[in-house]
Parts: structure tokens; C-alpha cells; sequence
């Protein structure tokens, strides 16, 4: 029997591609390929597919996003990420949130289904280049999954200490100006909007 597939990517031509390439290999079957990921807990209940090939980045709800309400009613499901990203960041979320591996666009023609099979096998595919990142990751510190800069880490430690943006400012001899900006650029890169959620998560997460 056929194992049932479902795609989500935005890009209609790359879509089209992926079904095209489905469609050559007969243990897959293609049961749905969708442009956004706003109704994916209901398609997926509704389909049931072993593998779901899911892009990151779709308007409306990310797919990092769509994996973290999947798991909640789906364990094991073998979801591929297909991105153009290629950042410790996206790595990071797209794994943390249940994905089973992770290749980038510019290899699926050659490697998709290997990296299926991969998946099916219990492995965990991912493009070289993100193997290593990750391996990497392993032999440095937390903060640098979030690619926090030094400075950026030593105002998340300085601000994690109860101190004020102009005891920040003094400490560092920068203006308060560039406090605010560092501490904006903080908030983006931990996904947090104030200051308690970024000093709960750099402590939680040992970044400081």
C-alpha cells in the first residue's frame, strides 16, 4: 500500500514540482498539497498521512507553527521541513517543535527521497550543512542558538540583573538609544515582547 503524502508550500511553481515528483514514484501516494497551513490540524485529521512535507515560512501561520499544532494530536507522523533558510535559528525551531528532519529547497530534487526514506527508517534527515551546524551548537554555549551577539548577551545578563536601561547604558558607556535597540533586537531573536518574558527565558534556558 501506498503511503499517503501531504504537502504546504505557498510557492505554486515549487509545489507543482513537488507533486510532479510524487507522482514518479508509485510507494507514494499524494493525498494533499496546500498553499497555507491554516486549516492544517483539520486536514490532517482528516487525511491521515505518514509523511508531510511542510515548508517554514507560509502567510498567515508558519510551519514551524503548523508542527507544534500537529504534534499535539499526531506523534508520529514523519513531518520534512523545506526551506530556504539556513540559519541556526530556524534550525532550532523547526526541530525543537517536533519536526522530524529538515532539508533545504535547493536539494529536493535529488534528495527528497532519501530523505523520506531516511525519516521512515527512524533517522533523522538533514541537508550536511545543517548536520554540522547542529553538531556545532553541541560545543557552544545556548545563547548562541538564538545567535545572540556578545554585547547583546551582556545586556540580557546586565538586564536579567534588575538593572535599568540607563544603568544598562552607564555599565556599557553606549546611549540609552542603543540599549533600546539592543534589547529590541533581544526580544526578536528569544520570540519574547517584554521584558519579564526575556529574563524568565535567559534564565530558564541558561543563557545567562
Amino acid at each position: 500500500m501506498a503511503l499517503r503524502v501531504v504537502i504546504f508550500e505557498d510557492n505554486s511553481l515549487l509545489r507543482e514540482s513537488l507533486c510532479a515528483l510524487l507522482a514518479t514514484a508509485k510507494q507514494y501516494e499524494l493525498v494533499g498539497a496546500y498553499n497555507n497551513v491554516l486549516a492544517v490540524s483539520e486536514q490532517i485529521k482528516t487525511l491521515q498521512p505518514e509523511i508531510i512535507l511542510m515548508d517554514i515560512d507560509m502567510p498567515g501561520m508558519t510551519g514551524i507553527e503548523a508542527v507544534k499544532q500537529i504534534r499535539k494530536f499526531n506523534q508520529t507522523v514523519h513531518i520534512i521541513m523545506l526551506t530556504v533558510f539556513d540559519d541556526n535559528l530556524h534550525v532550532f525551531d523547526a526541530l525543537k517543535s517536533g519536526a522530524t528532519g529538515y532539508l533545504l529547497k535547493k536539494h529536493i530534487s535529488s534528495k527528497l527521497f532519501a530523505a523520506i526514506e531516511e525519516a521512515l527508517a527512524g533517522g533523522a534527515p538533514m541537508s550536511p550543512n545543517i548536520a554540522r551546524m547542529v553538531i556545532e551548537s553541541m560545543r557552544t554555549p545556548d545563547a548562541t542558538n538564538y545567535q545572540l551577539t556578545p554585547r547583546e548577551q551582556e545586556v540580557l545578563k546586565s538586564l536579567s540583573q534588575g538593572n535599568s536601561y540607563k544603568m544598562i547604558a552607564t555599565q556599557f558607556e553606549i546611549s540609552i538609544d542603543t540599549v533600546r535597540t539592543h534589547i529590541k533586537k533581544i526580544y526578536e531573536k528569544l520570540q519574547v515582547h517584554s521584558q519579564t518574558e526575556a529574563v524568565s527565558k535567559a534564565i530558564n534556558e541558561k543563557l545567562v
